[in-house]
């Protein structure tokens, strides 16, 4: 079941519309969380948190195709970055089932106003897009500990070690390639 560009469109319009509501409280969620994380600063995770909504905006518009590789890094980098938060991974997996969540009840007027098709395609895209932020943030998670384990001979690297500013560092360049993806597609 594949929905109708013209449905998509309408999906990236009401999304575009609806994503400092959803960052907002997408971020106030996850701020709760902070408190066991405070060497990661919750304006670096409201920058992370910023782009990936940014992104799923254009993974549901037509330039999904040029968007899709930087979706898929930059939800692995919020995985790298949840292990540095001292996150499990079933917690990863939460933070993007509420992300899910707060999709459905901002694009709940639009997706009951199409037709019965063409809202479950749309929303059948909405919810492979979240799926595959989950799993790739999970893989980064992974990573993260795996590198970690092996630096140090098996002794898990504590968060306190890494420097917020690699964090920062690897966000920036994320947000580098979005602009310039943003001003190739405008």
């Amino acid at each position: 079941m594949r929905a109708s560009t013209t449905t998509m469109a309408a999906v990236a319009q009401t999304l575009s519309e609806q994503r400092d509501p959803i960052h907002s409280e997408w971020s106030d969620w996850i701020a709760k969380r902070l408190e066991s994380a405070p060497h990661i600063r919750r304006d670096t995770i409201e920058r992370q948190l910023r782009l990936l909504v940014e992104l799923l905006t254009v993974m549901t518009g037509p330039h999904r195709r040029e968007a899709s590789d930087l979706w898929l890094s930059a939800s692995e980098w919020y995985g790298r970055t949840a292990a540095l938060r001292g996150l499990a991974a079933g917690e990863i997996v939460e933070e993007f089932q509420f992300l899910r969540e707060l999709l459905i009840r901002h694009l709940a007027e639009l997706v009951t106003s199409l037709a019965p098709r063409q809202s479950m395609a749309a929303a059948l895209r909405l919810s492979r897009l979240v799926d595959t932020a989950t799993a790739h943030a999970v893989v980064g998670y992974t990573d993260a500990l795996v590198e970690s384990l092996l630096e140090r001979q098996g002794i898990p690297l504590g968060a306190h070690e890494t420097e917020e500013s690699e964090v920062e560092d690897r966000l920036a360049q994320l947000e580098v390639e979005f602009a310039q993806l943003k001003s190739s597609s405008d």
